[in-house]
């Protein structure tokens, strides 16, 4: 049984309370403490590069504060996770790093599910970083801010883009492309007829497993 801290590096109490709640089901099934954190001096939403940028403080200082036996970042954009894993040997994971590998592990080709246009070249930018560009069929936003996401037609828009990805884009998995997201994951997946993937859940998930294989962090000579 592990101790995992999930970093909310915004601000939205909201966000972090769903995130909370989203992951009930893994604690029962796995037994591991898993913590919810927010970030009280981030944005409301972290939506611009300059929203990454302002939290990466933040994230690095949660790292190194709070003991636990591993992190997950729970942002799409992975603010400060590889600067984090040069200040601990502790595992750390971003939920966009934990969902692309999770969904290479389902499908061929994956589409995810972004809220704004502006995040996907941020998206595109993590997918070059990982080597794992080839295998993103699309990636489309719902035009949806954070602050809006329990909106009332929030699950009819992923609907509609979820559909595009799959019949237009030819994605045979779908990631849902924000940590706010993470309420709609099972009905999403009824409705579209293909798996989709939480990335906050799979995160967990994957860190946890880490945790359990014994599986250091690479700064095994923290600076």
């Amino acid at each position: 049984m592990a101790s995992i801290l999930v970093l909310n590096p915004n601000s939205s109490q909201t966000m972090t309370q769903t995130i909370d709640r989203s992951l009930d089901d893994l604690r029962r099934q796995t037994g591991h403490r898993l913590t919810c954190r927010t970030n009280p001096s981030g944005p409301e939403g972290i939506e611009t590069d300059a929203h990454v940028a302002e939290v990466i403080p933040a994230v690095l200082h949660t790292i190194q504060s709070e003991q636990a036996d591993a992190y997950v970042i729970a942002c799409f954009s992975d603010p400060g996770v590889d600067d984090a894993r040069r200040k601990t040997a502790k595992p750390v994971l971003g939920i966009a790093e934990a969902a692309f590998l999770t969904a290479m592990g389902v499908g061929e080709r994956f589409g995810v599910i972004s809220i704004l246009d502006d995040s996907l070249p941020r998206h595109r930018h993590r997918l070059q970083s990982l080597h794992a560009l080839g295998r993103l069929a699309a990636d489309r936003a719902i035009g949806v801010g954070v602050s809006e996401l329990n909106g009332p037609d929030v699950l009819e828009k992923l609907c509609t883009v979820g559909r595009l990805l799959r019949d237009v884009d030819h994605a045979d998995t779908l990631i849902l492309g924000c940590a706010g997201l993470g309420a709609y994951k099972d009905r999403l997946q009824d409705a579209l007829g293909v798996p989709v993937i939480d990335p906050v859940k799979a995160a967990v998930a994957l860190v946890g497993a880490f945790v359990t294989l014994d599986l250091h962090g690479s700064a095994l000579n923290v600076r």
